[in-house]
């Protein structure tokens, strides 16, 4: 390729014609230099790997990658560009380039000053470097040309740079320029995760060293090393979420990118299409654990019998933990029931019983038993109490474990198991639905011998036939008028758009006051009311109740991805959709209640 040189040049990234369709195996490099990042954990070998995918794009004979050092930095060196990793450059070069001066003459410190990429085709014909021991240390490495891409966050903050260079004249294709800029956004996610996991470490090894020097110093420490052990919870609760979520995020973010650059086949695009999907449902996954250990879940208790519910699990259960393991199951107590939601109390049993085979190497025998119990015995220093249960045992023949470990099991992201095997979230689960569920948990375990999980609901009376709270009314599948009630503006107008995409008629509020204003002028032009929970001011499930009040006939759905306000009261009676909700469960619960409405209806006429 001939280029005309007319100096230093300036692109801002994303600013190329585009090109030719790609080759199929520019996507393949991509999807290889995707899965190679968010397979390393090294942060150090992460960066070279970064740099290793650069040279590998644009085919240059060296490459480095720089962070930018905060202005405020007690180092000295704010506002310098750091060296993080590189290839190719010979030792002198490493030590010349450590740290760069925004005043140096470079592609990178061009593109720090003008904050987008920077291009220079020719060191030796760029007049402003001339003379000066930057261009000397050019001809010392072998380097002729050079181009940087800067790193900026979501947020468009400058983090660092990455760089590739050349031993002769050069100008990067368009085809390179597109490539750097989707590893540029990748590197930049990485990036800044890395530095928030880092900033995390200090941070943590900090807070020990306080404590330390306190505990020794102070007879009144106690206090402050419990706040300080809270703290430390939380960041380790933080670095746990940032982390898995950041990993998943980047399969979505690196999917979207591929997507939205090319014209792809078919087959490649619902690769990616799939990924985006099954990640985002991983995603909701992570969330709903973390909500059941924080006991903020919005669950649907009902009542049930608890040796039934068991014996009912135990197929798929047996399933799950392999035929090398035997799964008995023991219920003792045939009409013991508990009011619990049905869902979470079966992944509690999942939970428990994936923990206990992994605790047996997949090989030996587990024990389900269903008892009713008159109290609950003394644990973690709190003490015996007596009432009317019922304890649901899992019981494994495994290594057991120590006083050590179960003072730890129950913290998010804990785990015994190795690295990559268990996301350390799986009791966390238990525990967290246990104690919403108004119950208590209790391990009792001895190493070499095995562990016994036991959970403690208390008992309920059988249930009685349930009555149809539907309220009555009219409402057709197609045509349906669905008035949205939602304060988030794109959240409004996506969940608008699907309904209407699905053939309902959409109206709009933003929040409680105008929905009652819209009702009050247009109720009979209402079929279906489609309600967020938390809002300003009258929350969705208040709302909820006062549409009841005064227009039976309209069914309320009420959706949410947290509520403090359902996690507090499970029994208000509304439809409700868990966010993020997939158009299937959307159009499933509306086409329900529809039909429901029309047969009510129809009896009636």
């Amino acid at each position: 390729m001939t280029v005309t040189y007319r100096g230093p040049q300036i692109l801002p990234r994303g600013s190329q014609v585009q090109g030719p369709a790609r080759e199929p195996s520019d996507i393949e490099l991509l999807h290889a230099i995707s899965v190679t990042l968010i397979a390393e954990n090294d942060r150090f070998e992460l960066y070279g790997k970064i740099v290793e995918a650069a040279v590998a794009i644009t085919g240059s004979q060296f490459g480095t990658m720089q962070l930018l050092c905060p202005a405020d930095d007690p180092s000295g060196h704010g506002g310098q560009l750091q060296l993080l990793a590189h290839r190719g450059l010979p030792a002198e070069a490493v030590g010349f380039w450590q740290w760069v001066s925004p005043a140096a003459y470079s592609s990178c410190t061009l593109a720090l000053k003008m904050g987008q990429r920077a291009i220079v085709p020719d060191f030796e014909k760029w007049a402003d470097i001339a003379g000066t021991a930057d261009l000397d240390a050019f001809r010392a490495a072998g380097i002729r040309s050079a181009q940087t891409t800067p790193l900026l966050s979501r947020t468009g903050r400058l983090l660092g740079m990455i760089s590739t260079h050349w031993d002769r004249p050069h100008h990067p294709s368009e085809r390179d320029l597109r490539l750097l800029d989707i590893l540029a956004r990748q590197a930049a996610d990485l990036l800044e995760r890395t530095i928030a996991e880092e900033q995390l470490r200090l941070l943590n090894d900090t807070l020990e060293a306080r404590v330390e020097e306190r505990s020794r110093e102070l007879s009144s420490a106690q206090d402050q090393l419990r706040q300080l052990q809270k703290m430390e919870a939380i960041g380790q609760l933080t670095g746990g979420v940032a982390h898995d979520f950041n990993n998943l995020l980047t399969i979505i973010r690196g999917s979207a990118d591929l997507l939205a650059t090319r014209e792809l086949p078919r087959e490649k695009q619902k690769k990616y299409i799939d990924a985006i999907s099954e990640t985002a449902d991983r995603a909701a996954k992570l969330a709903s654990q973390l909500l059941a250990f924080a006991r903020r879940q919005a669950l649907r208790p009902e009542t049930l019998n608890a040796a039934r519910k068991v014996e009912a699990v135990a197929d798929m259960l047996r399933t799950v933990v392999g035929s090398r393991i035997a799964l008995v199951v023991d219920p003792i107590c045939t009409s013991c029931f508990v009011e619990v939601d049905a869902s979470q109390f079966e992944t509690a049993l999942i939970n428990m019983a994936v923990n206990a085979r992994d605790a047996m190497n997949g090989e030996g025998r587990i024990t389900l038993s269903v008892e009713a119990a008159g109290s609950i015995p003394a644990r973690g220093g709190l003490a015996a109490a007596r009432g009317d249960f019922v304890r649901i045992s899992v019981t494994d023949e495994g290594l057991g474990m120590s006083e050590g470990q179960i003072e730890h099991i129950f913290e998010p992201f804990f785990t015994t198991k190795e690295v990559g095997k268990g996301t350390g979230l799986g009791l966390s689960q238990v525990y967290g639905f246990i104690k919403q569920s108004g119950g208590e948990i209790d391990v009792a375990s001895r190493l070499g011998i095995g562990t016994t999980f036991s959970l403690y609901l208390p008992r309920a009376a059988a249930p009685h036939s349930l009555e149809d709270v539907t309220p009555s009314g009219r409402c057709a599948i197609q045509h349906a008028n669905i008035l949205i009630v939602e304060d988030n503006e794109p959240v409004g107008d996506f969940a608008s758009q699907l309904l209407e995409d699905l053939g309902y008629k959409t109206w709009r509020a933003a929040n409680a006051p105008e929905a009652i204003a819209v009702l009050e002028r247009s109720h009979g032009n209402i079929d279906i009311v489609f309600s967020d929970v938390v809002m300003p001011g009258i929350d969705g499930l208040e709302l909820g109740r006062q549409i009841r009040a005064r227009w039976p006939e309209i069914p309320v759905v009420l959706t949410s991805g947290y509520s403090h306000v359902l996690a507090d009261d499970s029994r208000h009676g509304f439809p409700l959709l868990h966010k993020p909700y997939s158009v299937n469960e959307l159009s499933r619960l509306l086409g329900e209640i529809c039909i429901g409405e029309e047969r009510k209806h129809q009896a009636v006429i």
